[in-house]
């Protein structure tokens, strides 16, 4: 593989032979696979949690990450890095459609199989391959990069280099394409595990023909970022109480299969009379992103508010730059309550205790609040009111001092839940290798409308 430039050394593990000489054995090495280093930070919580948590339970250990945003990834975590689809100067694109296809098929095709071959000789040498969280598993977007093709691609690779695969704690759907389905399908059967993250995902998986009954539904990764990872409200509390507010572009064909570019503009204008109603009622606001694509989302709906509370003074809108996950938590943590639209300021929010709604543009967002029992603080996108929006955030704060102890304890189980599925993980990749004590308990059991792990017959787990 090839590295990104990176400031950390892996160092040889020195056993002791019989005659007393000692010698140098390289460390395991696991690959990480995910659409990470491009702003994202959801995914990188999630990254974040597989690396710490890998590195707690085997601190000697080679990382390596295949990712859409290499040099970034191998900066920040100080692992190698190496792009999910290297880019090729593509100087001349002919205009006529029969010399395109000519074109296609004398350099496209070639230059695929050098691809495969890379990808092979990438993971040469590697002990597993790991696709840790997120909801990569859609067509949605593109089906290259960290899209359905790309993925099994690398998890063919993978194959051949017998690396262990693992699927873990992944979100699925939609999928709208035949070539969609067909590279997700082919991908997961090829794991020797894969669980996800929702009861919405497996079922989804089972609709479009994947036999994922056996598979077990654990927690979103980032529920196990470590303890010492989560900031504190800071000791200067401001006069009045904060409320987040997080916004984000209209995920179109993520969330629907026919999006309408009115529900976009009901939703900003929604958000912004909400925002309205929460200064004239003596609350400060703070402004919240989780990816930096809501960047100019973010500022559109700033010149909504101008347009609206021009009658508040600025400083009752908070509004601060963030270009990690630890930013991003020490804003969130800032705050009283949030309101929020993107799948991980939700989690991450729960995750500090915050009482929160969710503005649910995907069926994740759903199954998120009914794991955690706030079912009835999750509101739809698609037919959001303002008025609605109010009234639950009322509901919300009057039942907060019952909430907090309810969302604490959900989330402990979780981290417990997934504690025990990093230890089946490890324990599966170095079979017999001691493991810290500390780590594992009992393990998650879905809540009402959750399903609950299912033990299978050998023989019935592959699809």
């Amino acid at each position: 593989m090839s590295p990104s430039k990176s400031t950390q050394q892996h160092e040889c593990l020195r056993l002791p032979l019989v005659n007393g000489d000692l010698a140098k054995v390289e460390p395991p090495r696991i690959a990480f696979f995910g659409h990470f280093g491009l702003g994202n930070f959801g995914n990188e919580s999630t990254l974040q949690a597989m690396l710490v948590n890998s590195q707690t339970l085997l601190p000697v250990i080679e990382l390596s990450c295949i990712c859409t945003g290499p040099e970034t990834v191998g900066l920040t975590y100080g692992i190698l890095a190496a792009p999910v689809r290297g880019t090729v100067n593509n100087p001349w694109e002919p205009g006529n459609p029969v010399v395109r296809l000519i074109r296609k098929a004398v350099i496209g095709i070639p230059r695929e199989v050098c691809r495969w071959a890379g990808s092979v000789a990438a993971l040469r040498g590697t002990k597993a391959f790991v696709v840790p969280g997120t909801g990569l598993l859609n067509d949605a977007f593109t089906l290259f990069n960290w899209g359905p093709y790309d993925m099994f691609r690398w998890t063919v690779a993978a194959k051949l280099c017998r690396c262990k695969i693992f699927f873990v704690s992944v979100g699925a759907g939609p999928l709208y394409s035949r070539a969609g389905r067909f590279f997700v399908k082919a991908a997961l059967r090829l794991a020797d595990f894969r669980s996800y993250r929702d009861e919405s995902s497996q079922m989804y998986l089972k609709s479009i023909g994947l036999r994922a009954s056996c598979d077990p539904v654990y927690p979103d990764l980032a529920f196990s970022l470590l303890a010492a990872k989560r900031p504190h409200r800071d000791a200067k509390r401001r006069p009045r109480r904060v409320v987040g507010v997080g916004v984000m572009p209209y995920a179109g064909r993520y969330s629907v299969e026919r999006p309408k570019d009115a529900t976009y503009v009901a939703y900003l204008a929604c958000m912004a009379e909400f925002v309205e109603w929460l200064l004239g009622n003596g609350y400060d606001v703070r402004l919240l992103i989780g990816d930096v694509v809501d960047l100019p989302v973010k500022e559109e709906f700033r010149t909504l508010l101008k347009s609206r509370c021009a009658a508040y003074g600025e400083e009752r809108i908070i509004d601060e730059p963030v270009a990690s996950v630890e930013v991003l938590l020490s804003q969130i943590a800032s705050t009283d309550f949030v309101v929020a639209t993107r799948f991980h300021n939700v989690l991450l929010s729960l995750l500090l205790n915050k009482p929160s709604i969710a503005i649910s543009f995907h069926h994740k967002c759903a199954s998120l609040m009914s794991q955690m029992g706030l079912s009835e603080y999750c509101l739809d996108i698609n037919s959001l009111k303002s008025e609605e929006l109010i009234a639950k955030f009322r509901e919300l704060e009057q039942n907060a001092a019952r909430l907090k102890p309810l969302i604490q304890e959900k989330v402990e189980d979780r981290r417990k839940a997934l504690e025990e599925q990093y230890r089946i993980i490890f324990q599966t990749i170095f079979p017999g290798r001691p493991l810290p004590e500390g780590l594992g308990g009992e393990g998650w059991r879905a809540s009402e409308g959750e399903i609950e792990e299912t033990v299978c017959v050998e023989g019935e787990r592959t699809a």
